[in-house]
């Protein structure tokens, strides 16, 4: 998989940890591979896990290997009734960025509006981040870009029936653009329903340059520039 994705362009992978149990594996890729990044967090759906504290969340994040916090945020598409558990355990992600120094990884889904609030709330700007798999309207990436955050997009970007989402990747600044895959899941046009992997970022990012009428190598300079702007304790392989 990592040759496939180096032979697709793709020079940097970060793996993103969703819960505690596995976040031991997350952390033996990044350490194995020097083009390889980790997190260290705990998914808004996850439940069974062990549950970590914001201080327990800033240590493990002293790892060299490890340069953010997350995926975090909120999710009530999947979750049901009274949500101050998920409300808790993203506050405490947030501090844990903010003590760590490593930017926010975050998740949201049916809850943009909430997202946001904690967002400013527990004043996040202070760490910075990314909304991952961005799919909202660009009412919800200005509030985000407003607090310092970037928009990722995902292979979303790509469906045909995601003109607004593709009218959002056209408007936000090239400073604050990223690309992913979510892998294994939502992989793009023209591998759309299969198990997605990292190589498959470049059909991502030929969607979005295109939209953006950008050379493909000059977007993939660009997108390359801001990861490493962001997650400032990783380091780039040549």
């Amino acid at each position: 998989m990592l040759e496939r994705a180096r032979a697709n362009g793709v020079g940097h992978m970060l793996c993103v940890s969703v819960n505690l149990e596995d976040y031991p594996q997350v952390l033996s890729l990044a350490r194995a591979h020097d083009n390889v990044f980790a997190s260290v967090g705990v998914h808004p759906n996850e439940r069974e896990g062990r549950e970590p504290e914001a201080d327990e969340l800033a240590n493990l994040a002293e790892d060299p290997a490890v340069v953010a916090i997350g995926e975090t945020g909120l999710d009530y598409f999947r979750s049901e009734g009274a949500m101050d558990w998920q409300h808790e355990r993203f506050r405490n992600h947030i501090q844990a960025a903010k003590v760590a120094g490593k930017p926010l990884i975050i998740h949201t889904r049916d809850a943009a509006a909430d997202t946001m609030k904690i967002l400013r709330e527990e004043s996040a700007r202070d760490a910075g981040g990314v909304m991952h798999c961005f799919v909202e309207d660009w009412g919800i990436a200005t509030q985000a870009l407003d607090i310092g955050f970037y928009i990722s997009f995902s292979g979303i970007v790509t469906f045909k029936n995601a003109e607004d989402l593709r009218e959002v990747a056209r408007k936000v600044p090239m400073d604050r653009i990223l690309v992913e895959t979510d892998s294994p899941y939502l992989a793009p046009v023209p591998y759309r329903g299969k198990p997605n992997e990292p190589s498959y970022v470049r059909y991502v990012a030929e969607t979005v340059a295109d939209l953006r009428d950008m050379d493909l190598e000059r977007f993939g300079g660009d997108t390359t520039d801001n990861f490493f702007r962001l997650f400032s304790a990783a380091t780039p392989v040549n």
